[in-house]
C-alpha cells in the first residue's frame, strides 16, 4: 500500500557551487600545533577568538598603566589562585581589588594559619561548621579597628594582618595590597558568612566598614578610562551587584567612566555577571564584554600565562 503523505521533490531543488558559498570556517583557521606562541596556535574560531583578543587588551592596560579593577569570588582564593593576582598587584597592574566576605576569610586563613576551607557536610551535622575561634576574632578586631581608625574592612584586614606579622603573609592577596597601597575592599552580606555565627561579630561595625568600603570601589570605578579593564573573577551575585551600584554613582557624580573592557570569568555562566559585568556597563558606554566559562584552577594560570606572552611581545 502507498504512502498516504506527499513528498518533495528534490531533483528540482537548486544547488550552487561551494565555490561561491561563505564558509565560517577555513584550514588557515584550524589550531597550529608545535607552534613557539600558545596563543597564534588557537584555532581563529569562537572563544579562542574572545580569549586572545581579551589576553592582549588586558596586557595593554597592563602595560599603559591603566586602571584595572578585579574582583573575586571565594573559589578563586580556595583553588590556589591567589598568587595570579599577587603578581600583578606586585607588578604595579592592578589599582583595586574587592573580595566578598567569603574571599576574605579564605584569604586571611591562609596569610594567618597556612591554611583553609573546611569540610562543610562533616561540620554541618554536628554543627561545627565554620565554629572556629580564631578567624572570628580576627574579624571582630578589624571591624573594631576600621571603626577606631575611620577605615574600609580591607584596609583595616590588611592592617591587621600586618601588626599580627601573619606568617604566611606571602600567599595572601588582602596583605599583598595593603602592602603595596592598593585598595581592598571587603564587601558583605551579613548572615552569609561563617564568622557571622560568632557572638564577638558585631554587625553595625561590620556593616559600616564594608559600606565605606563601598565608597572606596566606587572612587577606584570612577577613575576607569577607555581601555580600563574590570575583571569579575567567580562571583556570582554579590560582586557584580556591587559593581552596577558603584559605577551608577560614578556616573552620576560626572565620571564617564565608558569604554571599558570587562570580563566574567565564572565555572557556570551566571546571570549577574552576565548582565551587571560583561552586557550593561559596555552596551551602556562603548567597550566590549567577554565571558569565559570553566575551572578557575585552569583559566587563571592560563591566563597569567598568555598575559605574559602579550606582555612580551611588546618589548620585542
Amino acid at each position: 500500500m502507498p504512502s498516504r503523505y506527499p513528498r518533495l521533490d528534490r531533483e528540482k531543488a537548486r544547488t550552487l557551487s561551494i565555490a561561491g558559498r561563505t564558509h565560517k570556517v577555513k584550514v588557515e583557521d584550524l589550531a597550529q600545533l608545535g607552534t613557539a606562541s600558545f596563543l597564534d596556535g588557537l584555532p581563529a574560531q569562537l572563544k579562542a577568538v574572545d580569549w586572545k583578543e581579551f589576553c592582549g587588551s588586558l596586557a595593554a592596560a597592563f602595560r599603559q598603566r591603566l586602571p584595572v579593577i578585579a574582583m573575586l569570588g571565594a573559589h578563586v582564593i580556595k583553588v590556589g589562585c591567589g598568587p595570579v593576582l599577587i603578581d600583578w598587584v606586585r607588578r604595579g597592574y592592578l589599582t583595586a581589588v574587592a573580595f566578598n566576605g567569603a574571599t576574605a576569610i579564605h584569604d586571611a586563613e591562609l596569610a594567618m594559619w597556612g591554611a583553609t576551607s573546611e569540610d562543610v557536610e562533616e561540620g554541618l551535622a554536628d554543627g561545627s561548621f565554620g565554629m572556629v575561634e580564631e578567624t572570628p576574632r580576627l574579624f571582630a578586631a578589624a571591624a573594631e579597628r576600621a571603626e577606631r581608625e575611620d577605615l574600609g574592612l580591607g584596609e583595616a584586614l590588611g592592617a591587621e594582618l600586618e601588626e599580627r606579622k601573619a606568617p604566611h603573609a606571602g600567599a595572601s592577596l588582602a596583605a599583598a595590597c595593603h602592602e603595596h597601597r592598593v585598595p581592598l575592599t571587603v564587601h558583605v552580606a551579613l548572615g552569609t558568612d561563617t564568622i557571622h555565627q560568632h557572638h564577638l561579630i558585631d554587625g553595625a561595625r561590620l556593616g559600616a566598614a564594608s559600606l565605606t568600603d563601598f565608597r572606596v570601589l566606587a572612587a577606584a570605578v570612577a577613575k576607569l578610562v577607555p581601555g580600563s579593564v574590570v575583571l569579575n573573577l567567580g562571583s556570582a551575585v554579590i560582586l557584580p551587584e556591587v559593581f552596577l551600584k558603584v559605577l551608577t554613582l560614578a556616573r552620576n557624580l560626572g565620571h564617564e567612566c565608558k569604554g571599558l573592557i570587562s570580563a566574567d570569568f565564572s565555572m557556570i555562566p551566571q546571570y549577574r555577571p552576565a548582565v551587571n559585568v560583561v552586557g550593561r556597563p559596555t552596551r551602556t558606554g562603548g567597550g566590549k564584554g567577554y565571558s569565559f566559562t570553566g575551572h578557575h584552577e585552569l583559566l587563571l594560570p592560563l591566563l597569567h600565562r598568555c598575559v605574559e606572552e602579550c606582555l612580551g611581545r611588546a618589548l620585542i
